[in-house]
């Protein structure tokens, strides 16, 4: 109590100016000319930038919330998605006579699962670049699920713990995707070695007509679901002695900068690759 008696004695005269310019400053605000007007003018200027400020840091510490938010939503959407895009629509025929009642038959081929993860390490300047992921078997990743980031492919799934997993991604020259271009055609990416954002599609034929700017996307033969952008076309290179043309790609994933990703279930794989296996056993 005494040192607040010394310090009101000490400041006394500072503190009675600034009371009395607060009641000046309240006079003027409540009243309705030109100075009060403009007082509370500049009042309110202040007010609102101190809240847009206050918004703009709880923005910022919820945007972690807000992103989880988004993956989850963009999970769903892809698998709505999928389910139209994981059916062919079939029809038997005879090739002697008509078999009475004969319809068209919905087969399946495909049944997607995804989950959201998140990059904790990322290599792109090695000779095979492998990415970490913060799942593993305890959240349901297996070997050889297929990465997509939200604008393409990124890699598959080659190693697993309980809680983290391995990715080897497409920027490794001991991989390649099957892919295909707008009209059809079958091709092999790859990466060349060089820059992380460069790939190359191989066994093109000339005759096929490519432009710079056409897309490039998975086919079903792949690891990885159909359809997902795999990269455009910057360049073509003519291969004179078979006929074949080089198409150089900018992957439509940005390895430098990949953050979250989707791991990709196919739930009928397992069926399909133990009949391939079982084929190549033959051979």
């Amino acid at each position: 109590m005494r040192n607040l008696i010394l310090f009101i004695r000490r400041f006394f005269n500072l503190i009675l100016f600034l009371i009395l310019e607060i009641i000046c400053i309240i006079l003027i605000g409540r009243t309705n000319t030109l100075q009060g007007n403009d007082l509370m003018s500049s009042a309110n200027s202040a007010i609102g930038l101190m809240y847009k400020k206050q918004n703009d840091v709880v923005y910022y510490f919820g945007l972690k919330a807000m992103n989880d938010s988004l993956l989850a939503e963009n999970i769903k959407l892809r698998t709505q998605m999928a389910q139209y895009l994981m059916y062919d629509t079939l029809k038997d025929t005879a090739v002697r006579r008509a078999i009475p009642g004969d319809s068209a038959t919905v087969v399946k081929y495909a049944d997607y699962f995804y989950r959201t993860a998140r990059v904790i390490n990322n290599s792109v300047s090695s000779e095979n670049n492998y990415i970490t992921l913060n799942r593993g078997a305890a959240h349901g990743i297996e070997r050889n699920m297929a990465v997509i980031s939200g604008t393409g492919v990124v890699g598959k799934v080659v190693h697993v713990s309980e809680n983290y997993s391995s990715v080897l991604s497409v920027l490794s020259v001991k991989q390649q995707v099957s892919a295909k271009l707008k009209d059809g055609t079958v091709g092999y990416v790859s990466w060349s070695g060089e820059r992380p954002d460069a790939l190359v599609m191989k066994d093109v034929p000339q005759q096929i007509k490519v432009k710079k700017g056409d897309s490039v996307f998975t086919t079903s033969y792949s690891f990885f679901p159909q359809d997902v952008l795999v990269g455009t076309v910057v360049k073509t290179e003519p291969i004179k002695k078979n006929n074949l043309q080089l198409l150089h790609l900018r992957t439509a994933t940005n390895f430098r900068n990949v953050q979250y990703v989707y791991v990709v279930e196919n739930k009928m794989m397992p069926e399909r690759k133990k009949l391939e296996d079982s084929v190549k056993k033959i051979k």
